[in-house]
């Protein structure tokens, strides 16, 4: 009977565009975590910093296929468990704010450590994160964006088979684009706070949306990718400037 409803999926037209689209989507929501695990992994000692990329991301294909196993518990995560401001907050909803406000504050701190790093916060921060610690924040906030990507693919699509193949593409994507991006990031520092930058909107997004105000993505990765263009423009002035510099 399962492989009857493999093959059943494999020819039919609709799940093969669910499953391009929940592609899309886990690729497009994995761009906010990637820039977490870049940055949290660039404080460690280079040794570990490889390894810590593909443990953080292989526990976290490991959790996202466990929490696809419990997709119906999952979706009852959206029913309200209490009202408070005259909005019923639901599980869901908790963990989002959570998530939310660990980012606002790892953004924060991280903000205000590249701005102005005394002697004592410098080695008091470079010792206080430990691989273990890593991994455990890694898993943290992918449990947060895991949630919300499965509730909005069970919108999607009904089929679990679907969202497997999608959680692995995407999974996949992401551990191949984990090193390059964090080598890019590490060789430009202006990149570091527009990254920082981008965690603290997401983490207010993440708040919003637990009390209830939904922020369109599109305006969200818009605002990103526009200043991504605005920073790539001035990495090309700067290296033009130091090039003429040479020259001169």
């Amino acid at each position: 009977m399962i492989m009857d409803g493999l093959l059943m999926l494999a020819v039919d037209p609709a799940a093969w565009v669910a499953l391009v689209t929940l592609i899309v989507m886990e690729v497009v929501l994995g761009i906010d975590n990637l820039i977490f695990i870049s940055i949290l992994t660039n404080r460690l000692p280079a040794a570990q910093q490889v390894p810590a990329r593909r443990l953080g991301i292989g526990l976290a294909l490991i959790l996202r296929l466990g929490l696809l196993s419990i997709i119906a518990w999952i979706v009852q995560l959206t029913t309200p468990v209490f009202v408070l401001f005259d909005h019923g907050f639901s599980w869901r909803d908790l963990i989002l704010m959570a998530g939310g406000l660990f980012l606002v504050w790892k953004a924060t701190t991280e903000i205000h450590h590249n701005v102005d790093p005394s002697p004592e916060e410098e080695k008091s921060t470079s010792k206080g994160l430990g691989f273990g610690a890593a991994i455990i924040q890694i898993l943290l906030l992918d449990l947060v964006f895991s949630l919300d990507s499965i509730i909005t693919a069970v919108g999607m699509t009904p089929h679990v088979p679907i969202m497997v193949v999608a959680v692995i593409v995407a999974v996949s994507a992401m551990l191949l684009a984990a090193t390059p991006l964090s080598n890019f990031i590490a060789r430009n520092p202006t990149i570091v706070m527009l990254a920082l930058g981008f965690l603290l909107m997401i983490g207010m997004t993440l708040i919003a949306e637990a009390f209830g105000v939904h922020v369109p993505k599109g305006y969200m990765y818009a605002a990103m990718s526009f200043s991504a263009l605005v920073e790539g423009l001035n990495m090309l002035a700067r290296r033009a400037r130091a090039g003429q510099v040479e020259r001169d």
